[in-house]
Parts: structure tokens; C-alpha cells; sequence
């Protein structure tokens, strides 16, 4: 199952019709489409990567086996039986990547950094040779006058790590803490701002529920006892950076959709609100409060469930600098209960997408599902600084005869996406940058390299070969101008 099908089937998906009433939105988009979408001044305009997904050189330098590399090598797992040995190759061609982003003319680039490449066996020796890269990357994007913005887990968990228990482990909160101090010991003197994970949410319930992601397990109590184990090392993460360099900014990039009811009965209400709590909060309230959402879990089981210990609410406090927040698309939620195999648990809802304008991936094109979720959680996290970590759309069109890519309906998306970011704005959320989803066409995880994202289209055939798309000529304008036109 690919990632497409988690976002409209995993969850049993029914054909509901979204019946909330949307005047008074659609009336503010009307308005806010008739004035000019500026941006305020020294707003960060970026795009965003991901180590697996670009960088290839899978096997070189030292660097160690993934549980993307034993997943991807795994066969059914991956679209046409793609990987990340070569990806886009930007192991070797940084620069030519660095360059491209002044030509976009972009002020901050979000990429990560695999901990396999630091550290092969995911404890232990490090690896120089891995450091060294990321210190080269680091050190031309500076030179280029772009804040690196680099995130300490994008779903690459060493395969040792995993063979050990994996995230379901508390063992790998820990080791992820070391794995950071060693990140931090070499490089967090040329950081301003830095994420601990990227999509917390979605790396757990993939990886350890669904397995339609790496590692690809489907067990229901791991997958709850790992998103205990990444909160607990959230927490930790956070103190040895801020101990390490105490002016770094810190957050995470958490993933985050609006759930709108399918109907007005109070059940479908109900079940939106769960999953809000469930995919929106789950990895954001413990590092704000020590606590998780109330409602959620069975109280009298919570404890047992996710493995518990009395101090874990200290462990998992961090006062974040920021808040990093990734969104795609929307989901209409119906309650329609389902069993998640654990006994006397049966709370989760099934959710679909509504009929509505869909990328080529078939996720919903929301802009007004945009704007609510991001002034939703700027109200939920005290209006701490919000960095749109990722957001963007799947276009797979191909170059013309001429080798230019027209891909109007990206340009289309972002327009309509950015002008409700601007609308956020001047409704009092506190937004500071925007990172693009994605710099360059990649590996989609489980879908391989069809999907496309990047505003710069890459030839897989033709040795990895770089096209900026329409889409990243407009993009280049809207951060030279700061504005929408």
C-alpha cells in the first residue's frame, strides 16, 4: 500500500459529503483574493528535502543500512521497485542544489540528515566521513547566504537500531539523544534553527501499524509504544541541543490536516475532534504540557499501553522556539468505529476526502482548510513563531517538446495556498518562513519516483539531469517580490 492509499483508504474510506458550512470562509477568501498577498518583511522564503529521498550514495563513505534500504530492497514494497541508492544523487551534486536554490531565489533550505550516514550502527563509532558532508552542505549554503534548516530525523532509522526493537524501544530514545550530541558537538555552531523529526505522526503509525512504510510492521501496541518512545526523545533531543548551543531554535515538523465532520451529527463531531487530538496533537501537547490529548486513549489503560514510567512528563517537556508544521490536504472524518487490536480499544474513526479539486495524487486541494488548521494551531501552541515546514502537490507533468514543463495547476495550487497563508497572516498567525514541498522531484517513498513535487524537475534516466519547472519561476518571483501576484 502506498501513501496515496493512507491518505484515502487506510482508514476504510466512505463517500461522505461535507455538509459544514463554509459561507463565511468562502466570503473571507473573496475579500482576501481582492487584495495584494504581501508577505512581511524578512518573511523566509525555502524549499524542503529529505536525506533518503535525494541524496543516494547509499553505500558509500562509510555510511550504514537504513530500514528505508531494507525496505525499499524488500520486493512488493516500493512503486516499480524504486529506491534511494542513487535517488537524485545530491551526495555529489550539492552544489549544483545549493546553486539552484539561489536561482529560486530562496533564503532557507530544510534537509536532513541521515543518522546512518553519522552513525552506521545507530550507536557506537561515528562516522567522519558522514559528518564531513554535511558540514560541506552546511558550510556552501551559508556561503550562498541560505539558512540551513536541518532536521535530525527524517524517517532513516539505522537498521541495527530497528533489529534491536526499534522506535516501540525505550532504548532508542536514548540512543537518538546520543545520536544528536554528536550532531550537535560538530555542527550546531553553524545553525540558527534546526527540527528533531520530521512528521512524527506519520512515520510512526506507516512504519509500525499500517507497514506500508519502513520498517513495515503491523502491530498496533508497538506502534503506540513508539509514539511514546519519540516523545520521550523529543525531549531529550531538545536538551542536548539547547546544552550544546543554548541560542539554537528548536522544534519539530508535525504534520497536521484539518478534520472536518462528514455531517452534522453529533458522532461524526465527535470523531473529528478525536482525530484532530490523535494526528494533530499527539507529538505536540506532550513537549507543551507533559501531557498527551485527553480523550483519546482509555484513561485506565493509557499508562500500560504506551509503556509508561513515572517522570516521562519531564522527559517529554520542551519549550519548543517554534512550531514547524506540514500540511497537505484535509480529511472529512465519518465515525465509523473500528478496532485498532488492542482489546477494549475500538475508538478510531474512518476518514475520507470530499469531492473537491485533487492534485495528481488524488489528495483534496483545501486553501481554506489551510488557513483554519495553521490559525487553529498558532491558537493551540500560545502563537509560538510558525515555520510552514512543508507544504505542496503532486503534478506529474512532463516536459513539452521544447523541454519545458508547464505545470500550470502547480502554480494554480500555490497561488491559491499562499494567498490563505497571507490571509493567516494578517489574521494574527504568527507565520515566518514557507519551505516548498519539494526543491526537486524525489523518491515518494512507497510510490517511488511517479509522484512529482519539485519545483525543479529531475531526469531519472538522463543521470539525474536538472530542469527548473514554470511552477519554480513563479515560485523564484513570488520570493524575489514577497508577494503573491
Amino acid at each position: 500500500m502506498n501513501r496515496r492509499h493512507f491518505m484515502q483508504s487506510a482508514f476504510a474510506l466512505g463517500a461522505g459529503t461535507l455538509v459544514a458550512d463554509r459561507k463565511l470562509r468562502l466570503v473571507g477568501r473573496a475579500l482576501a483574493e481582492e487584495m495584494p498577498a504581501a508577505f512581511p518583511p524578512g518573511f523566509l522564503w525555502g524549499a524542503a528535502t529529505a536525506a533518503y529521498q535525494i541524496e543516494g550514495a547509499a553505500r558509500e563513505d562509510g555510511r550504514g543500512e537504513s530500514i528505508w534500504d531494507r525496505f525499499a530492497h524488500t520486493p512488493g514494497k516500493i512503486h516499480h521497485g524504486d529506491s534511494g541508492d542513487v535517488a537524485c544523487d545530491s551526495y555529489h551534486r550539492y552544489k549544483d542544489d545549493v546553486a539552484l536554490l539561489g536561482q529560486l531565489n530562496l533564503k532557507s533550505y530544510r534537509f536532513s540528515i541521515a543518522w546512518p550516514r553519522v552513525q552506521p550502527d545507530g550507536k557506537g563509532p561515528v562516522n567522519d566521513k558522514g559528518l564531513d558532508y554535511y558540514k560541506r552542505l552546511t558550510d556552501a549554503l551559508l556561503e550562498a547566504n541560505i539558512r540551513p534548516l536541518p532536521t535530525l530525523y527524517h524517517w532513516d532509522l539505522p537498521q541495527p537500531l530497528e533489529d534491536a526493537g526499534g522506535w516501540p524501544s525505550r532504548d532508542t530514545a536514548d540512543r537518538f539523544a546520543d545520536y544528536t550530541a554528536i550532531v550537535a558537538a560538530a555542527l550546531s555552531d553553524r545553525f540558527t534553527d534546526i527540527c528533531i523529526f520530521n512528521e512524527p505522526k506519520t512515520f510512526t503509525s506507516a512504519g509500525y501499524w499500517f507497514g506500508f512504510h519502513a520498517p513495515g510492521r503491523k502491530e498496533p501496541k508497538a506502534f503506540l509504544r513508539a509514539t511514546h518512545t519519540v516523545n520521550l526523545a523529543q525531549g531529550k533531543a531538545f536538551r542536548v541541543l539547547k546544552a550544546a548551543n543554548p541560542a539554537i531554535q528548536v522544534s519539530s515538523a508535525f504534520d497536521v490536516s484539518p478534520m472536518l465532520p462528514a455531517t452534522h451529527w453529533g458522532a461524526d463531531i465527535a470523531a473529528a475532534e478525536t482525530w484532530h487530538k490523535f494526528q494533530n496533537l499527539w507529538f505536540v501537547d506532550p513537549p507543551l504540557t507533559g501531557r498527551y490529548p485527553e480523550g483519546v486513549l482509555p484513561p485506565e489503560q493509557q499508562a500500560e499501553l504506551l509503556g509508561w514510567k513515572d517522570g516521562d512528563e519531564r522527559i517529554m517537556r520542551a519549550a519548543f522556539d517554534y512550531i514547524g508544521l506540514n500540511s497537505y490536504t484535509r480529511f472529512v472524518v465519518h465515525y465509523l468505529p473500528f478496532s485498532i487490536g488492542v482489546p477494549g480499544i475500538n475508538l478510531f474513526p474512518r476518514w475520507g476526502t470530499g469531492p473537491h479539486d485533487k492534485t495528481d495524487l488524488g489528495w483534496d486541494v483545501d486553501p481554506d482548510g489551510f488557513y483554519d488548521i495553521v490559525m487553529r494551531m498558532a491558537r493551540h501552541t500560545g502563537n509560538l513563531p510558525i515555520e510552514i515546514t512543508e507544504n505542496g502537490a503532486a503534478y506529474n507533468t512532463p516536459p513539452d517538446a521544447a523541454g519545458v514543463i508547464r505545470d500550470d495547476k502547480r502554480i494554480a495550487y500555490l497561488q491559491r495556498y499562499l494567498r490563505a497563508l497571507a490571509r493567516a497572516i494578517r489574521d494574527g498567525a504568527p507565520i515566518r518562513a514557507y519551505h516548498h514541498w519539494s526543491l526537486l522531484d524525489n523518491l515518494e517513498w512507497a510510490q517511488g519516483f511517479e509522484p512529482r513535487f519539485g519545483l525543479v524537475y529531475v531526469d531519472f534516466a538522463d543521470g539525474q539531469r536538472r530542469t527548473i519547472k514554470e511552477s519554480g519561476h513563479w515560485f523564484a518571483k513570488v520570493a524575489a517580490d514577497n508577494q503573491v501576484i
